[in-house]
Protein backbone atom coordinates (compact mmCIF):
# COMPACT_ATOMS: atom_id res chain seq x y z
CA UNK A 1 0.00 0.00 0.00
CA UNK A 2 2.94 2.34 0.51
CA UNK A 3 4.10 2.75 -3.30
CA UNK A 4 0.67 3.54 -4.32
CA UNK A 5 0.37 6.22 -1.10
CA UNK A 6 4.24 7.73 -2.72
CA UNK A 7 3.23 7.74 -6.20
CA UNK A 8 0.09 9.62 -5.40
CA UNK A 9 1.75 11.95 -3.87
CA UNK A 10 4.33 12.43 -6.25
CA UNK A 11 1.46 13.18 -8.38
CA UNK A 12 -0.53 15.65 -6.13
CA UNK A 13 3.27 17.32 -5.82
CA UNK A 14 3.63 17.34 -9.49
CA UNK A 15 0.21 18.85 -10.24
CA UNK A 16 0.48 21.21 -8.05
CA UNK A 17 3.98 22.67 -9.35
CA UNK A 18 2.46 22.06 -13.05
CA UNK A 19 -0.41 24.41 -11.70
CA UNK A 20 2.00 26.84 -9.89
CA UNK A 21 3.99 27.24 -12.87
CA UNK A 22 1.11 27.85 -15.24
CA UNK A 23 -0.69 30.57 -12.76
CA UNK A 24 2.95 31.96 -13.20
CA UNK A 25 2.94 32.37 -17.07
CA UNK A 26 -0.76 33.22 -16.93
CA UNK A 27 0.36 36.28 -14.37
CA UNK A 28 3.41 37.29 -16.73
CA UNK A 29 1.35 37.29 -19.80
CA UNK A 30 -1.53 39.51 -18.24
CA UNK A 31 1.24 41.91 -17.42
CA UNK A 32 3.00 42.47 -20.62
CA UNK A 33 0.17 42.45 -22.69
CA UNK A 34 -2.73 44.17 -21.44
CA UNK A 35 -4.80 44.25 -24.33
CA UNK A 36 -5.43 41.60 -26.76
CA UNK A 37 -4.85 44.58 -29.38
CA UNK A 38 -1.72 44.96 -28.73
CA UNK A 39 -0.81 41.43 -29.05
CA UNK A 40 -2.25 40.53 -31.94
CA UNK A 41 -0.73 44.10 -33.47
CA UNK A 42 2.68 42.57 -32.24
CA UNK A 43 2.11 39.21 -33.65
CA UNK A 44 0.86 40.89 -37.44
CA UNK A 45 4.23 42.47 -37.43
CA UNK A 46 6.72 39.87 -36.53
CA UNK A 47 4.50 38.13 -39.23
CA UNK A 48 4.94 40.41 -42.40
CA UNK A 49 8.93 40.68 -41.22
CA UNK A 50 9.36 36.89 -41.03
CA UNK A 51 7.75 36.71 -43.82
CA UNK A 52 9.73 39.97 -46.18
CA UNK A 53 12.90 38.38 -44.34
CA UNK A 54 12.00 34.81 -45.87
CA UNK A 55 11.63 36.63 -48.98
CA UNK A 56 14.73 38.62 -48.85
CA UNK A 57 17.34 35.73 -48.14
CA UNK A 58 15.70 33.54 -50.36
CA UNK A 59 16.51 36.08 -53.09
CA UNK A 60 20.22 36.63 -51.95
CA UNK A 61 20.82 32.45 -51.66
CA UNK A 62 19.83 32.32 -55.11
CA UNK A 63 21.10 35.23 -56.72
CA UNK A 64 24.76 33.43 -55.16
CA UNK A 65 24.29 30.57 -56.26
CA UNK A 66 24.11 31.53 -59.79
CA UNK A 67 26.69 33.90 -59.67
CA UNK A 68 28.57 31.12 -58.66
CA UNK A 69 27.45 28.91 -61.16
CA UNK A 70 28.23 31.12 -64.03
CA UNK A 71 31.83 32.07 -62.45
CA UNK A 72 32.75 28.54 -62.49
CA UNK A 73 31.46 27.93 -66.11
CA UNK A 74 33.87 29.92 -67.05
CA UNK A 75 36.94 28.28 -65.58
CA UNK A 76 35.25 24.37 -65.76
CA UNK A 77 34.39 23.87 -69.60
CA UNK A 78 32.28 21.00 -68.34
CA UNK A 79 30.25 22.99 -66.72
CA UNK A 80 29.92 25.97 -69.30
CA UNK A 81 28.61 22.81 -71.32
CA UNK A 82 26.42 21.43 -69.26
CA UNK A 83 24.72 24.70 -69.06
CA UNK A 84 24.58 25.47 -72.64
CA UNK A 85 23.15 22.47 -72.76
CA UNK A 86 20.34 23.12 -70.26
CA UNK A 87 19.67 26.68 -71.82
CA UNK A 88 18.92 24.96 -75.43
CA UNK A 89 16.23 22.53 -73.46
CA UNK A 90 14.45 25.45 -72.10
CA UNK A 91 14.72 27.68 -75.35
CA UNK A 92 13.43 24.75 -77.36
CA UNK A 93 11.07 24.15 -74.33
CA UNK A 94 9.52 27.48 -74.57
CA UNK A 95 8.67 27.07 -78.75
Amino acid sequence: MKPIAKKIARKFASDQERGARKSIMEELFQDLNRSRFQVYKMNFFRGVFFGLGSVLGGTVVIAVLIWLMTFMAHYVPALSDFFEAIGRLLESAKK
